[in-house]
């Protein structure tokens, strides 16, 4: 018998026993549970194609993604939907109303996804709901009133939205929920006292909305209330009721920038209170003197109109980290014994920021130990000159950052197999195994400390016990804050001292996380996944469990079968020569149309990493925008920050700037150029994955649009940068192999790391540098269509479509009289090069200096401007190649005070080996003094230059 009709009777067979899976009496689900299902489906917008399986018959017995039923038919003798999880699967579209008919249903989650609309009224009647899990959409509307009918319901997410109007008196009816997470949306109008009869509510979290009135003294009645979060409200001229210092089981409370008046209440009943945040407020009076709980870690009280001394009760608290007392009106002594009953093993360490205050003396002996840090900025304790050592505390300090850590280990194992995502458990007492873990995205929305790395281990022991795992199973692989402040970590669970988790074992850890039922923490506040990744194991979620069959059954099933087969051979032979030919056609066709991409020490993103990264290419994630496309913040699971450039669909100009950069920038290392981590090429989608930058461009800055640092760029920083750029470029030119021209070169191309080191960026114009001929002759151009941005380019190269190196150096140049006057090339009709070239040629340069740059060393100045002018010469031949732009940069740093130097010699060697620059945080500014005045001119230093 011929191979091919082997193959087909063996593939008839194996359709013709599918039959013997299915029971005699099928069971189904309620047919108003299916059509309900189908009207949400059609609804949303699923461009991923994630609910592909929706097409199929019935819900529960064709496991439809994400639909969870009950294992067994109810007495009405149908099964019915027990869980609707749609857990970040890039959705958009709206909530039908027909999710009210699913009448059983316990858990509706739609978790971190781009659904729009109103909350559907018809949620309310679905009584046996428990959780309620709609955050980190863009719902809009008010909170329907028929929610509060959900009499079993334990738990309220619908925070990162965009709900508006008042919270619902009905939400008091709601006997059973303990959890109110409703932060970050446009609730407006007062808390209603009503909310203060709910008899378990442990956390209630209203931060970041609109609301006003006054704060209900009816909450401190509430008898399990353990968090209370209101920050960025407005509670104009409320104060805080006195009763709120009698919350005897409170936790947490936190009213930050709440435009509360009036004094602080008494919190010595609150016993347990680990975290007091009344900051940003116009609170008055004196601090009150009562004895604070032995547990608290952060006391935030900056920015009122506090006054009289610094209490002595802020002494002697074992687990303090931050006291923030800065921008009042303290007076009398700085305390000298707050760290004495302090163990600072294990990290800890102890911030006392009293900057900005009235604190007129400090004791001669203080000596805190190395983990204290003592802020005493903006006092007239630091006018006193007399005193030795005081300097070292009164270096201003603008912002304390919260630190993050990866985790890190040297392994000495040879490497796991690259079939499957293997790699190592740091943590397992078996050494070098390798194993699949899987991969969590989780987050600590409310936590109760400033400073999570004392607290590591503890969070393990929590964690691993609650979800009933051993120690070195879950290993922390990075965390980072994020604003609230809340602590976002990746997490990696490995098998238990085995490769792979069993697939019941992924059902039950998968459901921990999802049904919220890890046990909550004093310490740790409650947490909200982000993200589960399943990878190699997304076979193991069954949606329902199967039924068995009786053995009659499987023999009247089998000689249907049979019977079947005969019938469908002669068919299934037709179908699949046409379906082969059709095929065939198809792969061909798709074979034309895309252009495989490998490239070795480049990553082959998936779109959908790529989606999970940015939230679903959400618009808080955008951080700008070109002709290329839009680029996002991304957070890969392994914790990197990322910048991610997505091409505008269809874009012919972003399909071959897509695939240059990859092919450039894989071959190039330099620390001033931004590297490239990956790429993504599929769905239709093109994406080019960065290192992020987390200072953004230099344009930003020059222009003030860069929020905290803007405008603060001092000449130094500014010259250290000018450097940066003209080094990467010069590595371009002469170290890169082939060399290559940027073709690009613009204050937007120039991005700033977290230390602000200037990195070049945006390849997809750039060309390879001429080669040799085969008469061994170098061409001293490459003859292209003119491309790159007005007000840049090399006027040369504009009219003879000749591109050197040289043209880099002219839009360089440009840059540099940027850095100098802070203007763009082209503003309101004039140009550039041509004021700065009139204004030096008058003798007026300095008239032309950027203000925000503050005092300059003028000879510096002088010859930093007469080389931007020198690269910017209209005859190529003029302007000095990149190695001489980069020696006069080095002098001129040289001469200028304050700056850290570092020789071209010395950073060729680094750049050979360049350390990651890779952040998720951002450094505070330097501390920069200011340079003496620069009103005198000096004299020039290059001949006069013709006016354009």
């Amino acid at each position: 018998m011929p191979r091919a009709q082997i193959l087909l009777l063996g593939a008839v067979f194996v359709i013709s026993f599918s039959f013997l899976l299915q029971p005699v009496k099928t069971q189904i689900t309620d047919p108003t549970e299916v059509s309900a299902l189908r009207a949400i489906r059609s609804n949303l917008v699923d461009p991923m194609n994630n609910l592909k399986t929706w097409n199929n018959k019935d819900p529960c017995a064709s496991n439809w993604t994400g639909v969870l039923c009950f294992n067994k038919t109810l007495a009405d003798g149908y099964l019915h939907v027990q869980e609707l999880q749609l857990l970040k699967m890039n959705l958009s579209g709206s909530l039908s109303p027909e999710i009210g008919q699913l009448s059983y249903m316990e858990i509706l989650d739609f978790m971190w996804n781009q659904i729009n609309g109103s909350i559907p009224k018809e949620i309310g009647s679905i009584k046996t709901l428990k959780l309620l899990l709609l955050n980190g959409n863009q719902l809009s509307g008010p909170l329907p009133e028929e929610l509060g009918n959900l009499s079993n319901l334990d738990r309220i997410q619908i925070d990162q939205n965009q709900i508006s109007g008042p919270i619902p008196k009905s939400f008091s009816l709601l006997t059973k929920a303990r959890h109110f997470h409703m932060n970050n949306n446009s609730l407006s109008g007062h808390i209603p006292s009503e909310l203060s009869t709910l008899p378990n509510l442990l956390h209630l979290l209203l931060d970041n909305n609109n609301l006003s009135g006054q704060l209900p003294p009816e909450l401190a009645s509430m008898p399990k209330l353990l968090i209370l979060q209101l920050d960025n409200n407005n509670f104009s001229g409320a104060l805080i009721p006195d009763s709120y210092g009698s919350i005897t089981q409170l936790l947490k409370l936190s009213l930050r920038n709440c435009s509360l008046q009036g004094g602080i209440p008494d919190m010595s009943s609150i016993s347990q209170l680990g975290y007091l945040d009344l900051s940003q407020n116009q609170l008055t009076g004196h601090i009150p003197p009562s004895k604070l709980s032995v547990n608290i870690t952060t006391i935030d009280l900056s920015s009122n109109l506090l006054s009289g001394p610094i209490p002595a009760n802020f002494s002697g608290l074992p687990d303090l980290q931050t006291l923030s007392l800065q921008n009042n009106n303290l007076s009398g002594s700085v305390p000298d014994d707050m760290w004495s009953n302090i163990d600072f093993t294990g990290n800890r360490s102890l911030i006392l920021d009293f900057q900005k205050n009235n604190l007129s003396s400090i004791s001669a002996s203080i000596n805190p130990p190395n983990n204290v840090s003592i802020l005493l900025y903006g006092n007239p304790v630091c006018s006193n000159a007399r005193q030795p050592g005081i300097e070292r505390y009164c270096q201003y300090q603008s912002i304390i950052q919260l630190p993050g850590s990866t985790t890190s280990s040297k392994i000495s194992c040879s490497p796991c197999s690259t079939d499957l995502d293997y790699e190592y458990n740091p943590l397992s007492p078996i050494p070098c195994l390798c194993a699949i873990p899987l991969k969590v995205g989780y987050r600590l929305k409310s936590p109760g400390f400033f400073d999570f790395r004392p607290y590591k281990n503890d969070f393990q022991v929590y964690l691993t016990s609650g979800l009933q795992l051993a120690l070195y199973q879950v290993v922390l692989d990075s965390f980072m804050w994020t604003d609230g402040p809340r602590l976002r970590m990746n997490l990696k669970l490995f098998p238990n001292n085995t490769n792979l988790f069993n697939d019941s074992e992924v059902v039950r850890i998968r459901g921990m996380f999802t049904g919220w039922v890890i046990p909550d923490s004093e310490i740790f506040g409650p947490y909200e996944l982000l993200n589960f990744t399943l990878g190699y194991y997304s076979e193991a979620i069954p949606n329902i469990s199967k039924s068995g069959l009786s053995t009659g059954a499987i023999l009247g099933i089998v000689l249907a079968s049979v019977a079947l087969a005969v019938t469908l051979s002669s068919a299934l032979t037709v179908l699949i020569m046409r379906r082969r030919a059709k095929s065939q056609a198809l792969s061909k066709r798709k074979s034309v149309s895309r252009i495989p991409v490998k490239i070795d020490g480049v990553k082959n993103f998936t779109f959908q990493e790529m989606a999970l990264a940015t939230d679903n290419f959400c618009n808080s994630s955008q951080v700008g925008q070109g002709g290329y496309g839009k680029v996002y913040k991304g957070i890969l699971v392994d914790g990197t920050v990322v910048a991610i450039k997505r091409a505008q669909e269809g874009s012919l100009q972003g399909s071959r700037e897509f695939f240059t950069e990859i092919e450039l920038l894989s071959r190039l290392h330099h620390r001033n150029l931004v590297s490239l981590l990956g790429y993504c090429d599929e769905e239709n989608e093109q994406m080019l994955v960065y290192e992020f930058m987390p200072n953004g461009t230099l344009r930003d800055h020059l222009s003030a649009k860069s929020g905290k640092f803007s405008g603060a760029l001092r000449f130094s920083m500014r010259l250290q940068m000018a450097l940066g750029a003209a080094k990467g470029i010069l590595y371009l030119h002469t170290e890169a192999d082939p060399p290559i021209f940027h073709r690009d070169i613009k204050a937007t191309n120039i991005l700033l790391d977290s230390k602000f080191v200037a990195k070049v960026a945006d390849f997809g114009l750039s060309r390879l540098a001429p080669v040799p001929d085969i008469e061994g002759i170098l061409p001293a151009h490459v003859s292209t269509v003119v491309k790159g941005t007005p007000g840049y380019l090399d006027p040369e190269y504009f009219l003879t479509q000749k591109l050197t190196d040289k043209s880099d150096v002219y839009s360089l140049g440009v840059v540099f009289l940027e850095l100098l006057t802070g203007s763009q090339p082209i503003f309101h009709g004039r140009n550039i090069v041509r004021e700065a070239t009139i204004a030096y040629q008058s003798g007026m340069i300095f008239s032309i200096i950027d203000s925000k740059m503050g005092s300059y060393p003028s000879e510096c100045v002088e010859k930093f401007i007469s080389l931007a002018l020198r690269c910017c010469l209209d005859e190529a031949d003029s302007r000095p190649s990149m190695l001489d732009v980069v020696r006069e940069l080095e002098n001129i740093l040289r001469m200028s005070p304050e700056s850290d130097f570092k020789p071209l010699e010395i950073e060729a060697a680094e750049s050979k080996n360049p350390p990651s620059s890779s952040s998720s945080s951002v450094n505070s500014h330097p501390f920069l003094s200011s340079y003496i005045s620069g009103s005198d001119l000096v004299s020039s230093v290059i001949p006069p230059i013709a006016p354009r």
